[in-house]
């Protein structure tokens, strides 16, 4: 993972700025992640706090989360114990991925009391743990029962453990003839298990962690995985780094030397806190970050004035889009199988409808039969009949059933007419009725595309309101709904509020009630997509042109170019009675084309308002 020991010195050293400041508030949005609110002489700050498995990070952050209506039992406990607390201090374990944070508060009794949370970036392993100054465990985030570890036990009244050891060594704490002797340490360590056995191969050495770093490979034969093994804190894009350079270093010197050359010149400005956050790509096009310059990446690397900078824009909302992903799948799965549903229902009564076009045929074939009756047997499986309707009188064969008489069959005929004719007006009913189905389907995937967890259960609800789900929540348990949807407010470059509805609660809400009647809306041209209402009568063309780069990006053509918008007058949309949620239709609109640029999105300043 590119967050390592490197880049969580980076983020303390940042935090250092905090030490003194107080704990305004305190917000769990999900459920692995924390919002502190911090007061300090020097300004405030968010701070986020995240144990979340696969994006475990801590970092100050600029982004808007929406908080539930009733606060998780942990956030609660949170604010009894820190809310209003001073920061003695912040603090890294070594060079490992564990912060900790001491707290002092004073209680309702009036009382100072200690805490200290203990912030622990290891992966699925990641946690935030509050302990009194003896250790003992106040609560964790996330609870390790003894079912689970028996090592470690993360549960309220235990003692706290520390992580397993791994018995590497600390890369500041080493000089350079240190660092050469371990290198020398390393290569006899590794000759001796393929001397001792001659099962071992030189790629399968043991690579139990030692006290002293060793037991690992040899640093000639893998230098990156003697690197990783040998020193905490040290990623395999850092170890990389410090070989690329090793690489780069003139000949002339020994390659123990050469290496702690390299090693020296990673080292030093992280012994200094001197951080140069960039990210960009590596060689294999993997997106990557670094609290520190590294000479393997491409030349379109980024570079940040700090570290929270850094991993903001690295992480962006990749963990709410995780999250996401995971509480839609049976929305989807579900649409998913609607959607198909109605495009099979609407080819077969695409075939109806053909067949239905051709009811005039039975009701010309019928009054022929009538007509030439005396010309028609029972038993007869055709009829040659001339057709007077033909204005060249041209002979007909019409097909007929020979166990009917000829006045049965030119009966049949009319009953085929009567049925067909009278199931045009119901086919045409099913189709608008199909088209709007499919129409709704892919809009409320489209939402999905761009939602937020608040988001989903807003598209939940309205499943439900519409009927096509059932209301999954313990009878008698209503829950609390919002007399006004929370929506996303971009600010255009020219100071305008640019407003965007993210799922058909929102869009309702924003067109219908909210925009006034001389506000600007905007909507892709005949593609799924959200409400986005530029609230202004006067602005420039900056703002119109941001505001349909909105509109194409928050659509199904995000990815696409020269995306139609149409913009109109908020006076010229209504929506039409007994229509879907989200659905209007307007007129007097002009059509804008344009490009979505993520970047350009990305560089508005935006708030969530409700």
């Amino acid at each position: 993972m590119a967050l390592d020991g490197i880049v969580t010195r980076a983020i303390v050293q940042e935090l250092q700025a905090f030490t003194g400041a107080r704990i305004g508030k305190i917000y769990q949005p999900t459920t692995h992640d924390l919002i502190f609110i911090l007061r300090g002489q020097g300004g405030g700050g968010k701070l986020l706090l995240s144990a979340n498995p696969t994006y475990p990070r801590l970092h100050l952050t600029e982004r808007n989360s929406i908080n539930p209506p009733e606060a998780p039992m942990f956030c609660m406990l949170m604010r009894k114990h820190c809310e209003g607390g001073t920061i003695e201090s912040i603090t890294q374990v070594g060079m490992e991925r564990i912060i900790h944070i001491h707290i002092k508060q004073r209680d309702e009794l009036g009382d100072v009391s200690a805490k200290k949370i203990i912030i622990e970036l290891m992966g699925r392993h990641s946690n935030i743990i509050l302990t009194d100054m003896n250790g003992t465990i106040v609560d964790g985030i996330h609870h390790v029962t003894p079912s689970i570890s028996s090592y470690r036990i993360i549960m309220p009244g235990f003692a706290y453990t520390e992580p397993p050891q791994q018995h590497k060594l600390n890369p500041l704490e080493l000089g350079r003839e240190e660092f050469l002797e371990l290198v020398a340490s390393a290569e006899r360590d590794a000759a001796l298990q393929v001397t001792d056995s001659d099962e071992v191969e030189s790629n399968e050495l043991s690579l139990t962690p030692q006290k002293d770093g060793s037991g690992g490979p040899a640093p000639s034969a893998d230098p990156i995985g003697w690197i990783v093994h040998a020193f905490s804190g040290l990623s395999p894009l850092v170890a990389g780094e410090i070989v690329h350079r090793y690489h780069q270093v003139a000949a002339g010197t020994t390659e123990a030397e050469r290496l702690w050359d390299a090693f020296h010149s990673v080292m030093e400005p992280v012994r200094n806190f001197s951080f140069s956050p960039i990210s960009g790509a590596n060689a294999k096009g993997k997106l990557i970050f670094s609290a520190i310059p590294l000479t393997l990446s491409d030349e379109q690397a980024k570079h940040y004035d700090s570290i929270s900078q850094c991993m903001e824009d690295y992480y962006g909302d990749k963990a709410e889009r995780d999250t996401v992903k995971q509480r839609v799948s049976d929305l989807i799965r579900f649409l998913g199988n609607e959607r198909t549903k109605n495009v099979k229902k609407l080819a077969k009564l695409q075939e109806d409808l053909e067949e239905a076009q051709e009811a005039d045929r039975y009701r010309i074939w019928g009054e022929l039969l009538f007509a030439s009756l005396h010309a028609v047997s029972k038993g007869d499986k055709q009829a040659v009949l001339v057709n007077y309707y033909d204005e060249n009188q041209a002979e007909i064969t019409i097909p007929l059933d020979p166990l009917l008489n000829p006045s049965d069959n030119a009966q049949r005929f009319f009953k085929k007419y009567n049925k067909y004719k009278n199931s045009l007006l119901v086919i045409d009913e099913q189709l608008i009725k199909t088209h709007e189905e499919i129409a709704y389907m892919e809009s409320l995937l489209q939402q999905l595309d761009h939602a937020s967890l608040n988001d989903i259960e807003e598209i939940r609800d309205e499943l439900v309101g519409q009927g096509y789900l059932r209301d999954r929540s313990k009878k008698g348990k209503k829950k609390k709904k919002a007399t006004r949807p929370t929506l996303q407010v971009f600010t255009s470059s020219e100071g305008i509020d640019i407003y965007v509805g993210k799922n058909n609660l929102q869009n309702e809400y924003l067109t219908n009630r909210l925009a006034s009647s001389n506000d600007t809306w905007l909507h892709t041209k005949d593609i799924p997509g959200s409400h986005v209402v530029i609230r202004s009568e006067s602005f420039g063309d900056a703002t119109l042109e941001e505001a349909a780069q909105l509109a194409a990006y928050f659509s199904q053509a995000k990815q696409s170019s020269s995306v139609p918008v149409d913009c109109t007058l908020i006076r010229h949309v209504r929506k039409p009675s007994g229509s879907k949620p989200g659905y209007v239709i307007y007129d007097h609109q002009k059509t804008l084309f344009v490009t979505p640029v993520e970047d350009t999105i990305k560089a508005l300043p935006n708030t969530l308002r409700s």
